[in-house]
């Protein structure tokens, strides 16, 4: 099952501080919109998504459809396929995908201890 890049989204109480802190770790600004209260950090392959006021809780995020530096791959398990397969495997989820749509869309499951897992296709 290849779900595509990892990133940790994590909710934080101050985005400038939680920038500044991952900035001293070698993470550089990749994405998003300071101004919105979200940006993506990167450090080689590692992916860290800083957002406040939008999660209660950290998410392990996989995007179908990206590698790690967010670019397109040129074939991938579309995201409402995974879930197919997930649910064959006896997983509950908490939001589904629209199985009758095509293009974007996201499922959220949770594993044992209830950390939230987002699957989120961008294409």
């Amino acid at each position: 099952m290849q779900l595509g890049a990892f990133s940790i989204s994590l909710a934080v109480k101050d985005i400038h501080v939680s920038k500044e802190f991952y900035e001293k770790l070698g993470f550089e600004e990749f994405g998003g919109d300071i101004e919105q209260n979200w940006v993506i950090m990167k450090n080689g392959d590692h992916i860290i998504g800083l957002f406040q006021g939008m999660f209660d809780k950290n998410i392990l995020t996989f995007n179908p459809g990206w590698n790690q530096d967010a670019e397109k791959l040129d074939s991938f398990t579309d995201v409402r396929e995974l879930q197919k397969e997930l649910k064959e495997k006896g997983i509950e989820f908490d939001i589904e995908a629209d199985e009758d749509t095509e293009g974007p869309a996201s499922f959220v499951i949770a594993d044992p201890d209830g950390n939230p897992i987002l699957v989120d296709q961008h294409m």
